[in-house]
């Protein structure tokens, strides 16, 4: 135990890669059982780090933190090393465990740091810490996406206005309408009638992938589509935002536009690219694992769902994908399924895998120089 624990300890200190990971196979260190598991494609198990069998090679192995994980990528225990008698608890995702429950059990106002830590067993300066590395987000932004996700919920379920926003748990209108452009792009009434009174700018250019659209509020892009002529595209903006009004307008949107184009080309997006994009707090996080993904990359959905701290989340977070609103600034064609295929993508496989390629490409050219 003593062993486990000192090589968990270094490991914190000193994050490992995957080739750091991979010499610890080849060695068969077994002061690192318990730091990470095994998975290899060709057999189709996971072990601990210094299991017996033959050494696998490198390019069939992918590695996870827990079995669990593991098991819900599509792997089975190895009989031989038996990883799963080795399983522990995480202490540190049963507490944000428990405090995202505190946050979801409150009415009126976000429990306070005092009160999240009581719950979870943690100080508030520990838990506030542990929240933001599992959750990605801070427990504040967790309560307000929460929120948010409640009152689209209920606008998009009929409710008026005002028993939409105090169902959700505003305290007073005044206090989301003040946020209503940065959080719904429009106000609350026009969401709850598919966009309706919003007005949404769009313009077209020609990449070596087809026709590109790009619309935005006067907050930001909220709709990237690529195709293969503008009226299939205009279609598809309208059918996300069936009652906006909405505007071509070419001249207006000439910088965003070319930002995006650019990215068809293996250009990274500008990091000050305005956005209004909705999302509940879990696509956003698997938004933000999307966009951390390096150009030239790619992750599994089971490395996506690992990353956000929810591995058993596999398909949520395809649908996560599914459901990104702009395309290529999120990169969600950098998701591919666990066995190395592309999987399903809302502007054709073609196109995902031409992406992939061409970041490829710009990813080795920017090495070489």
């Amino acid at each position: 135990m003593t062993v486990q624990m000192t090589a968990t300890t270094a490991q914190a200190r000193n994050p490992m890669d995957d080739d750091d990971r991979y010499r610890v196979v080849v060695a068969r260190d077994k002061s690192f059982d318990g730091a990470f598991i095994v998975a290899v494609r060709t057999t189709g198990v996971y072990c601990r780090p210094y299991c017996p069998s033959r050494t696998p090679k490198r390019e069939n192995v992918s590695f996870f933190q827990t079995p669990e994980q593991a098991r819900t990528a599509g792997y089975r225990a190895c009989r031989r090393c038996k990883p799963d008698e080795s399983a522990a608890p995480d202490p540190r995702l049963d507490a944000v465990r428990a405090a995202c429950r505190a946050i979801e059990s409150a009415e009126d106002e976000c429990p306070s740091l005092e009160a999240l830590g009581a719950a979870a067993g943690l100080s508030p300066f520990h838990l506030q810490r542990s929240f933001k590395a599992v959750m990605g987000i801070s427990p504040r932004q967790y309560w307000d996406a929460r929120r948010l996700g409640k009152l689209k919920q209920n606008l998009k379920s009929g409710e008026g206005v005002a028993m939409a926003l105090y169902g959700a748990g505003y305290g007073s209108s005044s206090r989301l309408y003040e946020k209503a452009g940065a959080q719904l792009g429009m106000t609350p009434a026009s969401y709850g009638k598919g966009g309706e009174g919003a007005v949404i700018a769009y313009a077209f250019a020609d990449t070596a992938l087809g026709r590109v659209i790009v619309g935005a509020t006067k907050t930001g892009i909220c709709f990237v589509g690529i195709g293969d002529s503008d009226e299939s595209l205009v279609d598809e903006l309208r059918g996300d935002f069936p009652n906006a009004t909405l505007a071509a307008d070419p001249g207006g949107l000439g910088e965003s536009l070319g930002e995006v184009a650019g990215m068809l080309e293996g250009r990274e997006p500008h990091a000050d690219l305005p956005l209004d994009i909705r999302g509940t707090a879990f696509q956003r996080q698997v938004w933000q694992a999307l966009t951390d993904i390096p150009m030239g990359e790619t992750r599994t959905y089971a490395d996506l769902a690992a990353a956000i701290g929810k591995p058993k989340a596999i398909r949520a977070v395809g649908s996560a994908c599914a459901n990104n609103p702009v395309s290529l600034i999120v990169p969600c064609h950098r998701a591919i399924g666990t066995d190395g295929t592309l999987r399903g993508y809302r502007w054709g496989l073609e196109r995902k895998r031409k992406l992939i390629d061409t970041e490829v490409r710009a990813a080795d050219r920017a090495a070489e120089k």
